[in-house]
């Protein structure tokens, strides 16, 4: 598998649950881990063959400023969503921090790691094809 991140995304939002957090921007900074099966951009030596660095920072910039989320937790479940369901990601490490946060810790955050459920890898979706079609009597390559 291999691992395309990116490192110290830095960007701002409305996010917490205490009322002096829901009113006003706060930084936050934001790791991702995205691995993909071997990446044919090894071998074509073109970026529509891997997940797009660029993409992936205007997507999360706008998530920034679109989502209505109170918890970190939830916030990283969305990243993770994003990248498996619109980058094709097979295995995502998400963490989200609130730097200085507090004055005496340097930051709070979550990460979390998640994978592409079985059923969405398209061998998966083939082969559950195959079975709907043998558990309706059908079988393929047969007349």
């Amino acid at each position: 598998m291999d691992l395309i991140f990116i490192e110290g995304f830095i960007g701002e939002t409305v996010i917490g649950i205490h009322e002096s957090e829901l009113h006003k921007p706060q930084p936050v900074v934001i790791d991702v881990q995205a691995g993909v099966q071997r990446a044919r951009a090894c071998d074509t030596d073109r970026i529509h063959d891997t997940i797009d660095y660029s993409v992936v920072c205007e997507r999360l910039r706008r998530l920034l400023v679109e989502h209505r989320l109170q918890l970190l937790e939830a916030f990283a479940e969305t990243v993770a969503t994003i990248l498996i369901d619109e980058f094709g990601a097979s295995w995502v490490r998400v963490k989200v921090v609130k730097p200085k946060k507090f004055s005496d810790v340097s930051a709070v955050g979550v990460q979390i790691e998640r994978v592409r459920p079985i059923a969405d890898t398209p061998s998966a979706r083939g082969g559950a094809a195959v079975l709907r079609l043998i558990g309706s009597g059908m079988v393929p390559g047969t007349h």
